[in-house]
């Protein structure tokens, strides 16, 4: 999303991470996705480090704005570490048989979702009347956590969280950015991006 607001042109690569291809493998010794690859050869393999690069260029509405404030970076931390630690064990059980997936999705309402809420029944956004860089970089995960029971999310979660992920799953931009492949899968969640 930070790459099509900040208006720079990339080309999108398809990527089965069960068989990366070598050119993965070449500018990425971690062959984790996403990956982005400057003309000039540098190579960014972090989506928050791309999304900072891209709004570092062009930032129209700001997004970058509160994103150093102590609770931007609270949360952001949150969200990369402990969240992410605890989703992998409730979304991909079977690839975790020692954790418990529904003690997995308790600690990671406790990680991020419940301090979500706290921002968000206080204003809009994270950062505040406007979206900012953490809204962007957090909500696809939250999205990847309520899509494991979306009942289960729509039953126990605040409404505050809800219409928040619900504003931007609905926003034009998502809708724009997520194409489907021939099997009806999101392309973002498995692609190398080269500009």
């Amino acid at each position: 999303m930070a790459l099509c607001v900040a208006k720079i042109e990339y080309v999108i690569h398809e990527i089965e991470l069960k068989r990366k291809p070598p050119g993965l493998l070449a500018v990425s010794p971690k062959a984790t996705v996403p990956v982005l690859v400057l003309p000039d050869g540098t190579v960014w393999q972090e989506s928050l480090d791309i999304m900072r690069w891209a709004l570092s260029l062009n930032d129209p509405h700001n997004w970058l704005g509160e994103a150093d404030s102590t609770e931007a970076r609270f949360l952001l931390e949150r969200n990369d570490g402990l969240f992410k630690h605890h989703l992998d064990r409730y979304k991909y059980a079977t690839r975790h048989p020692e954790a418990d997936p529904f003690d997995a999705r308790d600690q990671a309402v406790l990680a991020l979702i419940n301090p979500l809420n706290e921002r968000l029944c206080a204003q809009p956004f994270i950062g505040g009347q406007k979206p900012t860089l953490q809204d962007i970089a957090i909500f696809p995960f939250v999205r990847q956590f309520a899509g494991v029971d979306p009942l289960w999310f729509e039953q126990q979660m605040s409404v505050r969280v809800r219409q928040w992920l619900s504003y931007w799953v609905g926003s034009d931009l998502f809708k724009a950015i997520m194409k489907k492949d021939s099997h009806g899968t999101d392309l973002k969640q498995g692609t190398a991006i080269k500009s």
